[in-house]
């Protein structure tokens, strides 16, 4: 009940890691599991503490604590939102060593085992957390296409849809709609910025996405006249997807219809010209 106590054991667990250096992979859960548990701690130099011995262990462990990953992320997940800012600082070190772990790793980056990790977040209101999820939504995003690259078999690509970042599409786009709502500037651009490369990349390979599957996503934020960015937005990507399934979107024309119609009666040219 000591967190002195607590404080210097996570010490130790990083000293640890450190002493066995490159064999640290062998004991990561021994390691990581009471790291992580301190991460839920009351106090907050003993999260304060975690973190920074977590970011240790990460660091010398590297690609071995991938098969953890799930674990590690939903920690962060917590951390970035923390109240105090100590732990959220320590929180964002550990969130850039990550990063460059997973992408370094592409190749063995478990796409499918990520998707609900997402999924389970990407309503969150905080904004802190929603910079985190952007973040590595766009993470996740580049290692499908760095994966696409080394592969250099668009056809395995189309074969193998769990390896597509695009199949998983429709499961979190309404959640990154919603973020456009945030009234943080930086995560409307962030935003922004992730559904143009979405909406690319869906024009380039439209058989690697179920457009049917996100267009009552598109029609139901295309009708939040409350919002105009995720309004524009959402007509935006309804015109492209009429332009690429064309017929194959008729069964939608009343949604649509009901979405774009009002558009017609604003006073100025900006939502018009969508």
């Amino acid at each position: 009940k000591d967190p002195n106590k607590r404080k210097g054991g996570l010490i130790a667990l990083a000293s640890c890691a450190i002493a066995l250096g490159p064999d640290c992979g062998d004991y990561n859960a021994e390691l990581l599991t009471p790291v992580l548990n301190c991460l839920l701690d009351p106090d907050t130099r003993v999260r304060y503490f975690a973190s920074e011995s977590l970011y240790n262990i990460v660091k010398i462990s590297r690609q071995a604590i991938i098969p953890l990953f799930p674990e590690i992320f939903s920690a962060l997940s917590r951390l970035v939102a923390d109240p105090d800012v100590s732990v959220k600082n320590a929180s964002e070190l550990l969130d850039r060593l990550l990063k460059d772990i997973i992408t370094e790793n592409s190749q063995i980056f478990d796409l499918p085992s990520f998707v609900p990790l997402l999924r389970e977040r990407v309503f969150t209101k905080n904004s802190f957390a929603r910079q985190f999820l952007i973040s590595w939504i766009s993470v996740s995003f580049s290692c499908y296409y760095e994966k696409s690259i080394k592969l250099n078999f668009p056809q395995i690509l189309n074969a193998v849809p769990e390896i597509n970042m695009l199949h998983y599409l429709p499961e979190i786009l309404d959640g990154i709609f919603q973020m456009l709502e945030d009234s943080m500037f930086e995560i409307q651009r962030m935003c922004e910025t992730l559904l143009s490369q979405f909406l690319k990349n869906i024009k380039h390979d439209p058989n690697a996405v179920d457009l049917a599957g996100m267009t009552n996503i598109l029609i139901l934020h295309a009708q939040n006249a409350n919002n105009e960015l995720i309004q524009l937005t959402a007509i935006s990507w309804l015109r492209e997807f009429l332009a690429l399934s064309g017929v194959g979107m008729l069964s939608y024309s009343s949604g649509i219809f009901s979405a774009v119609l009002p558009c017609l009666a604003y006073e100025g040219d900006n939502k018009k010209s969508k």
